[in-house]
């Protein structure tokens, strides 16, 4: 073969697409999932590991039986990281790894326009009892459960920054675990890290509450990348 003659037919290879595939790109994370809960709307809270403190919040639409990004933005956890929803500790200040319903959301400030997901106004007397020995454990009260005390309780409009706006997320909610936690919320950001909630900016917090919409039965999947609580095995 003469002098360059190989150069030109690898070239022309190239020219008429005969070179290697391009690799397919990786499905969409919730396609990647074991369980999504069923709706047509999935929030996803994923941090890089267990003892991260910040990672991403994505939401998704599914769509023509594909799942569609609608919005992603950066995130914080709590304090301690986060850790398996089937046995955290109350007050340990960790996340809660697992799928969640969003029951409701709520909020200081009046709902966003345009939000249709159920939402309740904080006013002075709304309290969320974390009380182990109250019957209302892990649910909000107004005025505060006679049984549920101050100091193991959170006076909701305390919290002006992070309760502006927030939806509930459904962990420990149905049939409460004592112990195991009470009050984590996806909720707007405050100084840091959380004591075990999920937060985001005030404008992702808006976005979310506009998007969120209750007939497509939207969760809540909390997790690592990688793991034993990677959000792909919950």
């Amino acid at each position: 073969m003469r002098p360059g003659a190989l150069t030109l037919a690898v070239s022309a290879l190239a020219v008429l697409g005969a070179g290697p595939p391009a690799p397919a790109p990786a499905p969409p994370l919730p396609a990647r999932m074991a369980d999504t809960g069923g709706g047509t709307q999935l929030i996803t809270a994923v941090a890089p590991e267990r003892a991260s403190t910040t990672g991403t919040v994505t939401w998704w639409d599914r769509e023509d039986g594909r799942w569609v990004r609608r919005g992603s933005v950066p995130a914080r956890f709590g304090a301690r990281g986060l850790a398996a929803g089937t046995s955290r500790k109350q007050g340990t200040n960790t996340t809660p790894t697992g799928l969640y319903g969003l029951p409701y959301a709520f909020g200081i400030k009046a709902a966003p326009t345009g939000t249709v997901y159920p939402y309740r106004r904080v006013h002075q007397d709304s309290w969320w009892c974390q009380d182990n020995d109250s019957r209302s454990y892990n649910r909000w009260t107004e005025p505060r459960a006679a049984d549920c005390r101050a100091a193991e309780s959170e006076h909701l409009i305390t919290y002006r920054a992070q309760y502006a706006q927030a939806l509930v997320i459904g962990f420990n909610y149905e049939r409460p675990v004592r112990g195991r936690g009470a009050g984590i919320f996806l909720h707007v950001n405050g100084r840091g890290a959380t004591a075990g909630c999920v937060s985001v900016s005030e404008d992702a917090m808006r976005r979310i509450l506009r998007w969120a919409d209750p007939a497509r039965r939207p969760h809540i999947a909390v997790g690592t990348r990688t793991g034993s609580t990677a959000v792909t095995r919950l």
